[in-house]
């Protein structure tokens, strides 16, 4: 039984698993046997009004826990409601550290990055939104990204000064720090790191982030404060700012990564849980307020992908659902969802990609060149 489990949980076995899975529940045509012509419109016109959002299911979560039987409870909205509108990729793995902030700006240059996970320093190589912006001459509020922890304030551009600006960056946390009221204990919101209590930057909201809530989101403090008062967790934070920016800014490049889930480094398994299901329906949020909003409905592409997973129970050199150290197929292996203007529905496809593939297949959507990216298009998006 053992030596099943473990055959199961190679790269290999756990796409399979997923691709059968997936195929039985959500009623998904394997991609292989599609033939015919990208569904993707082309021309300069319609790439002018493409927009793409970026989700990260962001903390890692394992298959037994998402997608293999005993783990569908734990993500209906995925399941029942995206996945089926969706073109899946089931074998998409990680070769780089497995650190939230190195493997999210791994994600957002094409290249695995190998900078200090615990470190503010931006990455390495040019970033989707510098590429995007530059080539395309994008203005500033076209490009934002929408990030879970004060770490990630530097995601937005590199260190490559030759591609110009990159995105704009929302803290939510920041702005929250910046707005709460005296006496109102949120600090269920403003939690920074689960991985490492040694690494905890303070959380410094100020004029700045008054100013982005009122010129930018057109939020009065007593509003916003007021609203995060009625909400659960960092990322129902970000997913409220997020909504909030397309409805103020409408940008054609939207990047929010969740990270409630990685809650799971304290131990609690219940929290974990909780940390997946949360995310499973604001994933589905985001998805119903791009069909609400008529800058975005039907022309918006939405992509959905971990960074990593999380560590096997049977491997003796991690601690399971608690970390992301061994380096394993259940921490390297994962998935991606793509759904939306030029995505095939229903569609699941097994063949390996790498997540390093998302920029340059992102490029070849929107019309950009990711002259540094290592990664390849993903061919069945092109």
């Amino acid at each position: 039984m053992n030596r099943l489990i473990q055959s199961l949980q190679t790269p290999f076995g756990l796409s399979l698993s997923r691709r059968e899975f997936l195929r039985d529940v959500a009623g998904l045509t394997l991609g292989s046997t599609l033939m015919g012509a990208s569904p993707f419109l082309r021309g300069e016109a319609v790439r002018k009004k493409r927009k793409v959002i970026v989700i990260t299911f962001g903390g890692g979560a394992r298959d037994q826990e998402t997608f293999a039987p005993e783990g569908q409870e734990n993500i209906p909205h995925l399941l029942h409601e995206l996945i089926p509108q969706s073109s899946f990729f089931s074998h998409v793995t990680n070769r780089g550290i497995l650190g939230h902030y190195v493997a999210t700006a791994s994600l957002a240059t094409g290249v695995y990055e190998t900078l200090n996970n615990f470190a503010a320093v931006p990455p390495q190589h040019p970033t989707v939104f510098e590429y995007f912006r530059r080539d395309l001459k994008r203005p500033a509020n076209d490009a934002w990204v929408v990030a879970p922890s004060n770490g990630f304030n530097r995601i937005g551009e590199s260190d490559c000064r030759s591609y110009g600006a990159g995105a704009l960056v929302i803290l939510p946390k920041h702005l929250l720090a910046a707005a709460r009221p005296g006496g109102v204990n949120l600090d269920h919101l403003l939690r920074d790191n689960y991985e490492n209590p040694l690494y905890t930057p303070q959380l410094g909201g100020g004029e700045f982030e008054l100013q982005q809530l009122d010129r930018i989101l057109r939020l009065s403090v007593e509003d916003f404060a007021a609203h995060a008062r009625t909400l659960s967790s960092p990322d129902e934070l970000s997913v409220y700012i997020a909504i909030r920016l397309m409805q103020q800014e409408a940008p054609s490049l939207l990047w929010i990564t969740m990270h409630d889930i990685d809650v799971a480094h304290s131990g609690a398994y219940s929290l974990y849980i909780e940390g997946i299901r949360r995310t499973d329906r604001l994933c589905a949020e985001m998805w119903r307020a791009v069909q609400d909003n008529p800058e975005y409905a039907g022309n918006t592409t939405m992509f959905i992908l971990p960074d990593f997973g999380r560590d096997a129970d049977y491997d003796t050199g991690g601690n399971g659902f608690q970390h992301h150290r061994t380096g394993d197929a259940a921490s390297r292996t994962t998935w991606m969802m793509a759904l939306g203007a030029g995505v095939r529905p229903g569609v699941i496809y097994d063949d390996p990609v790498q997540s390093i593939d998302l920029v340059p297949s992102l490029g070849a959507i929107l019309g950009f060149s990711p002259a540094q990216s290592e990664g390849k298009p993903v061919r069945e998006l092109l």
